[in-house]
């Protein structure tokens, strides 16, 4: 409790899933949050169930007028803005030949030049108070990929080095800048119709054999967010529950046959 304490912060694509996890939590630390999403009766919902520490706005993040327009209202909250987290995203998964160049640069409009936007919009007012934390959120796709996910990994890759290009020329005004790579989280996006196998069967050859979930996701945004990552700038934070660092093979030692291996190979 307190850790965010006085602290302006913007979290985008707040209204629901991830976003609304990283919302609550700030809230929930001490921080006046400006929620900022494109789903407007379900963002102002949460603002509202939050209470008077948030506030709703729409923004398109992929609009860099409607930056200008959201970074007012986040300094009106407290006379300036302490924390960005750029975590709206889209996806649209099809094989490379199934792509449409309108569909490329959609997902690319809203995930890679939505976060140079707010990176952009946000510098300013941060310098002004001071200093501040930008968290972006990218993915393990961000750092691997996988088939059918041309757009979303070319963005998430983007923001991984755009989040290094920002710390090192920001770093002299007390702006932290990272990324946060998380693995497969339970939201619509992860898990769209809410089915409960999704939550496991995919994830039984990872080290913890389950899906994320929003509030891990959200307690490792706080952290890079927080004072206690005060030395921590253009670095990734990968939250997966083990899936980049390997497979487990059923069958071999230090693998439970029962639980890894059923019927995964078939």
């Amino acid at each position: 409790m307190g850790r965010f304490d006085e602290k302006v912060v913007i979290v985008t694509g707040a209204a629901r899933g991830q976003g609304e996890a990283e919302a609550r939590m700030f809230a929930a630390q001490g921080a006046r949050v400006l929620l900022a999403d494109v789903l407007d009766e379900q963002g102002e919902g949460v603002a509202a169930d939050i209470g008077a520490a948030a506030r709703y706005i729409h923004l398109d993040v992929s609009d860099e007028g409607q930056w200008a327009t959201a970074i007012a209202a986040a300094t009106e909250l407290g006379g300036g803005l302490d924390v960005l987290v750029n975590n709206a995203a889209i996806l649209r998964p099809a094989a490379i030949e199934d792509t449409s160049l309108e569909d490329y640069m959609t997902v690319i409009n809203v995930n890679q030049v939505g976060c140079f936007l707010g990176m952009k919009a946000a510098m300013p007012a941060m310098r002004d108070s001071g200093g501040g934390s930008i968290v972006n959120i990218s993915s393990i796709d961000g750092i691997g990929s996988k088939n059918g996910l041309i757009s979303y990994t070319a963005s998430k890759f983007a923001i991984r080095g755009m989040t290094k290009t920002a710390a090192m020329e920001w770093g002299r005004f007390g702006i932290r800048v990272n990324s946060v790579h998380p693995g497969g989280v339970n939201t619509v996006m992860g898990n769209p119709f809410n089915t409960p196998e999704v939550e496991t069967v995919p994830y039984q050859n990872q080290a913890i054999q389950r899906i994320g979930y929003p509030d891990e996701i959200a307690a490792a945004v706080a952290f890079l967010a927080s004072d206690e990552a005060s030395y921590v700038t253009g670095t990734e934070l990968v939250v997966d529950g083990g899936w980049l660092s390997g497979r487990l093979e059923p069958g071999l030692p230090g693998t439970n046959v029962a639980q890894a291996g059923w019927g995964y190979n078939e």
